[in-house]
């Protein structure tokens, strides 16, 4: 009888095998003695950083390749504003707040959820946004909010629990949307005149759902090479060979090394469903980057009885508010610092006492060298 679980271990380990890494890292300094310049990756996703940083990945590369942290973590990309807002929903009278588990630590400018929760306010973390089904109708006398965050990979399930709450008519679920989209900051800060990258490891996650195509134009219009890369040590070091060889060649076009997962077009009943129940914002502000068109997502205007913008409107704070001044968060996730530059980085800022949001997540770049500790 088959042992499904040495065969599922089996199948992870050949993804982590030291003699192939180490065979990646020898084809990939051979190849960059041709580069004629500086290769400078971005590894949007905070999963990829925390993969180069485990499993000392950084260390394999010769010198004249260079890893950027990006804005791939949806708990660090959230401003304080929106913070805030969790906040102040939370410590409404007869109102439930949930949310996602790494949003709990996050300081807003009056604390964190974790604070507003000592303070008696009624804050619940969920595994399952479908859960926020249950805890809804065993509380019908109270505003039960969901605050939902994430790129396009986690803003299906927030619509499939928008569909199931409508058609289960549960009328005391509100929904705070936060769902972000990622080529507009990828544009953004290609656009920047700090700017140095010149070759993407795009997100994975996020291709399942929306499919690589999304990283098409950003190819075409910043002549830059991007390779969709899965998480595993392997993985990223294909990937890093990936674009080596594109650079060397004098091509920029967009791969998929994840192919046993990511496929061009996506999950097409996912973004139907997406579809069906969003629409883009306007703009939407980013913690170090700003304000972006285009960049986020909202409840449709027939939605408008069930979104906790417009349902708590007046309570609401609507001004931006600055990060902490000794925190580099920001920097970080524009590219143009990493974790070590900050002056307070493993002294006053740790995980157990965060003073910007890439400390919080785990996926963080900051969380990642704190806890890995290497360049």
């Amino acid at each position: 009888m088959l042992n499904l679980d040495l065969i599922s271990l089996d199948l992870i380990e050949n993804f982590r095998d030291k003699d192939v890494i180490a065979g990646f890292a020898k084809k990939i300094a051979i190849l960059a003695q041709s580069l004629k310049q500086k290769l400078v990756i971005m590894e949007v996703c905070g999963g990829h950083t925390h993969t180069l940083m485990r499993y000392g990945l950084t260390q394999l590369m010769p010198e004249n390749i260079e890893f950027i942290h990006g804005p791939g973590c949806p708990v660090c990309v959230m401003p304080k504003n929106r913070i805030n807002q969790a906040y102040e929903i939370a410590m409404q009278k007869d109102t439930i707040l949930l949310s996602l588990g790494d949003m709990i630590k996050i300081p807003g400018s009056f604390g964190s959820l974790a604070d507003a929760r000592a303070r008696g306010a009624s804050v619940q973390f969920l595994y399952s946004p479908l859960q926020a089904l249950e805890i809804a109708k065993n509380n019908p006398q109270k505003k039960v909010v969901f605050f939902a965050i994430g790129f396009e990979t986690t803003t299906p399930m927030t619509a499939a629990l928008v569909e199931k709450a409508l058609q289960e008519n549960i009328t005391n679920l509100f929904f705070h949307i936060n769902h972000v989209l990622v080529p507009p900051p990828l544009c953004a800060i290609l656009d920047s005149k700090n700017s140095r990258i010149n070759a993407l490891i795009a997100p994975s996650h996020v291709s399942v759902i929306s499919g690589a195509k999304i990283y098409k134009d950003i190819v075409e219009k910043y002549s830059t090479p991007a390779v969709v890369s899965g998480f595993e040590p392997v993985d990223m070091m294909e990937s890093v060979y990936r674009l080596v060889k594109q650079k060397v060649e004098g091509r920029s076009e967009l791969e998929i090394q994840y192919k046993r997962v990511v496929s061009m077009s996506g999950n097409l009943k996912a973004q139907a469903l997406v579809e069906k129940y969003f629409t883009k914002r306007k703009s939407f502000e980013w913690r170090g980057l700003g304000n972006i068109a285009d960049s986020a997502l909202k409840l449709k205007e027939q939605y408008a009885y069930i979104d906790a913008e417009v349902v708590f409107d007046e309570i609401l704070s609507k001004d931006s508010v600055a990060d902490n001044r000794a925190c580099r968060c920001g920097d970080i996730l524009r590219g143009v610092a990493k974790p070590f530059d900050c002056k307070v980085f493993g002294k006053a800022c740790t995980p157990s006492n965060p003073l910007g949001s890439c400390m919080v997540s785990s996926e963080g770049a900051c969380a990642a060298y704190y806890k890995y500790g290497t360049l």
